[in-house]
């Protein structure tokens, strides 16, 4: 009775941005779709509460062992991980909470062979007897050995009315054991929505601006009496994450709507800080900033898409999934030093969702032709989708992680897959299985609502690779639903 109380008060102020979601039980064919990415957790805060419980790891595989980084009852989704450049021993992970009400934090100190988890803060809520929660997890690493993580607030009414939203960067100096928060851009429920913070550290040694952060999100009205203009946003910090600047506009905001979703902040060797995103206008494109995030200059298109915005395919019947670029900059002192790429998932005719990536010589000014990494075979409709892309700064070889239904003739389960371009991204290796046992997220007992989530993660440093999923595999004890996990992969 809770739950469907709450979903008839929260259906009552949502704005379908680009089509109908298809519902659980309609045939996966490929639509658009509109709910947020905060939609499945609100639904599932109403759930009772429950006790943790312990899993267990799984056996290993060819690239690693695959780590059980969550071990917690209740589903989690949406995950993040990022390498301490100053000691690659430590890692920080994020995912969102599902059945919680905040985000969860998770560190280690050995490589990613263990892994302990924390909650991280939210801030009181604005209305009386109301409540929050905290979605949509990003991290990153400065020089110095702090880690920040970003994810958004969202403000209820004590009857389920959104009432604001504002963006939240916690930074933690002791590798992701406690965590302190700064919350800022706070905007009213039926105004410019904050959704899908990622985060960025200048970490380049000779940049003018080393150490600042920048976070990048999209404002989305969620209600028809919303502002007409929505578009990328990019604020940041010189101070260590204690303050964030006022955000200014990273996408273009004239001529009508331009909405824009899935921003990704990442920052070349000479400090220039990057952005791209997904847009309305069925375009990857890209700004730049050589002022430390202060103004940006005109949008760049990577490439155009053939699936605007999202679609439903066979492993994500419900959900839906959500195109979102993950890009990164060459460091390294090698021949393709400040080279761009960009990557994203797109409709390739009869081979399915492909992942793509193109890169860009000249600061992001033009971008070559698409590269396809998944190597399958042509013509099968197998997907591959919810790709991450991560260069290693001390190499400058582009790794890439995503889910790869071609293991199963249905296209409905996943395993994830793994590939690098040692070669300043013009060719990708034999793509190789992470996983050691397939998910299927359509089956009985899945989080229908949320499924994989919109994104995952993936980092690299010093040669040493992590990527980082959700993995709900048969093996795992019934309560723990969806886990984060991750595997260590030496190339």
């Amino acid at each position: 009775m809770r739950r469907a109380l709450a979903v008839a008060s929260i259906t009552a102020v949502l704005l379908l941005n680009v089509g109908t979601l298809a519902s659980a039980a309609s045939p996966p064919t490929r639509v658009g779709i509109t709910h947020p990415t905060w939609w499945a957790k609100y639904l599932a805060v109403s759930s009772p509460s429950f006790r943790s419980s312990i899993g267990t790891s799984v056996a290993s595989v060819n690239v690693g062992t695959n780590v059980d980084v969550s071990n917690e009852e209740g589903p989690q989704s949406e995950t993040s991980i990022a390498i301490d450049p100053s000691d690659p021993s430590r890692l920080v992970a994020g995912s969102n909470e599902i059945a919680r009400l905040p985000m969860r934090g998770y560190f280690s100190s050995d490589g990613g062979d263990t892994w302990g988890g924390v909650d991280l803060p939210l801030p009181p809520p604005i209305n009386a007897n109301g409540f929050d929660f905290g979605s949509d997890p990003g991290v990153a690493w400065d020089t110095q050995g702090n880690v920040f993580y970003s994810y958004i607030v969202v403000f209820f009414s004590p009857t389920g009315r959104i009432t604001g939203s504002e963006v939240a960067v916690a930074r933690s100096g002791d590798g992701g054991r406690t965590w302190t928060a700064t919350f800022f851009n706070r905007s009213g429920g039926h105004g410019k929505f904050n959704d899908k913070p990622m985060i960025t550290v200048d970490t380049n040694p000779s940049s003018p601006l080393r150490d600042t952060v920048y976070v990048a999100w999209d404002t989305t009205p969620i209600a028809p009496s919303g502002p007409s203009s929505t578009g990328v946003k990019l604020s940041r910090s010189t101070d260590g994450g204690h303050t964030f600047s006022a955000p200014v506009d990273v996408s273009p905001t004239g001529g009508g709507q331009r909405f824009g979703i899935g921003a990704d902040p990442f920052v070349a060797p000479d400090g220039t800080v990057h952005v791209a995103w997904e847009d309305i206008s069925i375009n990857i494109e890209e700004a730049s900033s050589s002022d430390g995030g202060a103004s940006f200059g005109p949008a760049h298109v990577i490439s155009p898409t053939n699936v605007p915005i999202a679609t439903v395919i066979p492993a994500q019947n419900s959900r839906g999934v959500l195109i979102t670029p993950a890009c990164g900059a060459d460091a390294s002192s090698g021949p393709d030093r400040g080279t761009l790429y960009c990557s994203w998932f797109d409709l390739n005719g009869a081979n399915g969702l492909d992942v793509f990536v193109s890169r860009s010589t000249d600061g992001g000014s033009t971008w070559d032709a698409p590269v396809v990494v998944n190597d399958d075979a042509t013509g099968q409709a197998n997907d591959q989708f919810f790709q991450w892309l991560a260069v290693d700064p001390t190499d400058g070889s582009v790794n890439l992680s995503w889910y790869d239904t071609r293991l199963d003739p249905t296209h409905v389960s996943t395993n994830v897959f793994y590939s690098r371009s040692t070669d300043g991204g013009l060719t990708y290796e034999l793509n190789v299985q992470v996983t050691s046992a397939p998910t299927d997220e359509t089956a009985e007992g899945a989080d229908l609502g949320n499924q994989y989530g919109d994104y995952e993660g993936i980092a690299a440093f010093g040669g040493v690779v992590h990527p980082v999923w959700t993995d709900r595999r048969a093996s795992l004890p019934a309560a723990l639903n969806e886990e984060v996990f991750t595997a260590t992969i030496v190339p």
